[in-house]
């Protein structure tokens, strides 16, 4: 029972995942993460599937095997970040909210270009 929910939350995160590629608005890479976990715990079969796929390979597999980014991929990311935060400000209805969501995309600017180590490639 608990491999049948590995693998079932693993192909919905993996879908939506699919689905961020084509639009903004979906975040892709956390998702194929999440999906990476549930079908290491869910499958072999299906970890092994995830890794071999064009998705992985572009999103999350550098990542996980050298635990860093490339620069350029950085940037990216970090425009992706800036446009989608910078609506969602927009749109947050209480001042808190604003604020709270502006010290998140602080947060993980900084992570993102002082934690996580920048790859030459």
């Amino acid at each position: 029972m608990k491999n049948i929910f590995y693998v079932t939350v693993g192909f919905l995160s993996f879908g939506i995942g699919s689905i961020g590629v084509l639009l903004p608005v979906l975040p892709t890479t956390p998702f194929l993460l999440l999906s990476a976990v549930c079908f290491a715990q869910g499958s072999e079969k299906f970890e092994v599937w995830l890794r071999d796929t064009k998705i992985y390979q572009a999103y999350v597999a550098d990542y996980l095997e050298t635990k860093t980014i490339a620069k350029n991929r950085k940037w990216k990311i970090w425009l992706n970040i800036l446009v989608l935060m910078s609506i969602s400000i927009y749109f947050a209805p209480l001042l808190p909210v604003k604020v709270f969501l502006s010290l998140l995309t602080v947060g993980i600017t900084l992570y993102l270009f002082f934690v996580i180590p920048s790859s030459t490639k």
